[in-house]
């Protein structure tokens, strides 16, 4: 058994050694916005990250899938290995962990314009449009200049 699973790397890994090696080395603020899991953005814990973690099959494998390859920079799986959840893939032996990417917090840009931003809401509509399909736009269709005219 330890020879089919020299090649998984996260095999032996317990869930909760997993999330304290992110949360040192990155901390909260940056696993909440690069894996966007409610468990990371408020009231962050490992105790309470873990239970939501070991209940919720979706997010676990989002956090083994950063830890593969963000954290440990291992390359992106081919299309057989993707089909299969982080725990179950495998890596070629002479594939080696690389050191962890350098992630800052990502901001929105609706947070980086702030108030300076216009909305659509705020700016006044205009008048609709009264024109039939045939007549011209001012200043425009040559076209339809000349099918004005000839009527």
């Amino acid at each position: 058994m330890i020879e089919e699973q020299k090649n998984n790397p996260l095999h032996g890994v317990k869930l909760e050694a997993l999330l304290t090696e992110l949360v040192d080395h990155y901390g909260w603020e940056v696993l909440a916005s690069e894996i966007n899991i409610n468990c990371f953005k408020s009231n962050p814990s490992i105790k309470s990250s873990l239970k939501f973690l070991r209940r919720t099959a979706w997010a676990r494998e989002k956090v083994e899938g950063f830890f593969l390859y963000k954290y440990k920079r291992l390359p992106k799986p081919d299309d057989i290995q993707y089909e299969l959840p982080p725990r179950d893939r495998t890596v070629p032996l002479y594939q080696k962990p690389g050191k962890p990417m350098t992630l800052k917090v990502k901001t929105s840009s609706k947070a980086e314009s702030g108030s300076q931003s216009t909305r659509n809401h705020d700016k006044p509509r205009s008048a609709p449009d009264n024109r039939r399909a045939d007549q011209a736009p001012s200043g425009g269709d040559v076209w339809g200049n000349w099918r004005n005219k000839n009527k």
